[in-house]
């Protein structure tokens, strides 16, 4: 049976963190994640993952001043203290809610100073991580969504991973991102298989619930538990109304 996450960056967002984490579990999640948690205290997210037995698979690294446009600082040149400081923050908050990954943003840059900048922070965080039970991961985001962000394919992701040669950074295989930019999941998905650290899905291109739009979801779901994958899936769409009543796709797609 296929398992999901509930990502709470875009499902029960009218709720605090700590109502959606007890939200999803209501739902039938198996697992949470989200994007920026830190306003709320750690301690209260952790409270609400222990009454709930779920488990936190992952945080992003803070956007940085997004009044300024930032989404994220680890590829932007000339910002690599303020980069680390996120690093060090998202670990350590990983550590203390028991998540699994960090997706280390990389933001808006390009070129070859934005690639060394890259590398740099991300060995840097790979050296952070090193002895707690917390791994990293990077994802590539489409161009029409996030134009100018340093990773936008899956190919340029491995080529990072491979070149860091370390367990402890892997690949975020977000479906609605690699469709947009590359198609052929199954074959990429099967390509990148030994470096995928954690999946996200939604409808393209609407990025809405994942049982509409162009992409054959009960397909793809089935063809990953083919070839080994068996960790929970998470659901990163924005649902057009309250999100339990977008919620058919469950039973439909387990």
């Amino acid at each position: 049976m296929t398992q999901f996450s509930a990502n709470l960056g875009f499902l029960w967002t009218e709720k605090s963190l700590p109502e959606a984490i007890y939200a999803a579990k209501k739902a039938g999640f198996d697992a949470v994640e989200c994007h920026w948690p830190y306003a709320v205290q750690a301690q209260d997210v952790s409270n609400a993952l222990k009454e709930t037995s779920m488990q936190m698979l992952g945080i992003n690294t803070t956007r940085g001043k997004t009044d300024l446009g930032d989404n994220g600082l680890s590829a932007v040149p000339g910002r690599g203290d303020e980069a680390r400081l996120h690093i060090d923050e998202a670990v350590d908050y990983a550590a203390s809610v028991g998540a699994l990954n960090v997706h280390v943003m990389a933001g808006f840059a390009q070129g070859n100073e934005a690639y060394k900048q890259f590398v740099d922070n991300l060995r840097y965080a790979v050296r952070k991580v090193a002895d707690l039970p917390v791994s990293l991961v990077i994802e590539p985001l489409n161009k029409y969504d996030a134009p100018d962000y340093f990773l936008s394919t899956t190919i340029q992701a491995e080529q990072i991973i491979k070149e860091i040669g370390s367990d402890k950074l892997r690949l975020m295989f977000d479906c609605y991102h690699v469709q947009i930019m590359q198609g052929n999941l199954s074959r990429l998905f099967s390509h990148h298989l030994d470096i995928i650290g954690h999946v996200q899905f939604a409808s393209v291109p609407d990025r809405g619930p994942p049982d509409e739009g162009e992409v054959n979801y009960a397909y793809l779901f089935e063809y990953m538990h083919s070839v080994g994958y068996s960790k929970p899936l998470g659901a990163e769409y924005k649902p057009a109304g309250q999100t339990d009543a977008s919620l058919s796709w469950m039973s439909q797609l387990r």
